[in-house]
């Protein structure tokens, strides 16, 4: 059904590039928040890594590859935007505020929130592949061709990101030093 829209998309019918758009928007937005970690700037890539796909889709060969086609230009977007985002941010001070409150009667909500804080401090390059190995489900194989990466390269980002992910979480986990006080 996809590659019929993608056909008449590539022919300049607008309503069929409409319905390929609601056909995979929300699974791209799903991705693109997975990568930067914020709606809004999610909703800004997937706008915009839509617009590059109207404008270049008479360019593609296989309308079957358009949903990896349509995920390599939203990666290379989400990229873009992490980058600019940490630049915007480098001069913010983050101040740590003491935890106030106990452990969340629900351990899996609180399991959740660590993943989450642990997820959020890594690249976006490995949020990526770990969002289409783990979230999509993907093979190896399929997630270096939707990054427009080699394969080894994929499997070496997972591994990084699963141990960054680890060391977040252990890092979280530790129980905080105790403050020296200086002599007056």
């Amino acid at each position: 059904m996809l590659a019929s829209l993608v056909h008449r998309a590539q022919d300049g019918d607008e309503e069929a590039f409409v319905a390929l758009a609601q056909a995979v928007g929300d699974r791209c937005l799903a991705i693109a928040y997975r990568i930067v970690r914020d709606l809004p700037a999610a909703e800004d890539a997937v706008q915009n890594a839509l617009t590059v796909a109207w404008r270049e889709l008479p360019a593609l060969r296989d309308p079957d590859r358009f949903e990896p086609w349509l995920h390599r230009t939203l990666v290379r977007i989400c990229y873009a935007e992490a980058k600019r985002r940490r630049r915007d941010t480098a001069a913010l001070l983050s101040l740590d505020t003491p935890v106030s409150y106990g452990p969340d009667e629900i351990l899996g909500v609180d399991d959740r929130e660590q993943l989450e804080r642990g997820f959020g401090r890594l690249p976006p390059d490995q949020r990526a592949v770990l969002v289409f190995r783990y979230y999509l489900q993907l093979p190896m194989s399929e997630v270096a061709t939707r990054l427009g990466i080699p394969v080894a390269t994929a499997r070496s980002r997972l591994r990084y990101g699963m141990a960054g992910l680890r060391a977040a979480l252990e890092a979280d986990a530790r129980p905080p030093a105790p403050a020296k006080e200086r002599p007056a």
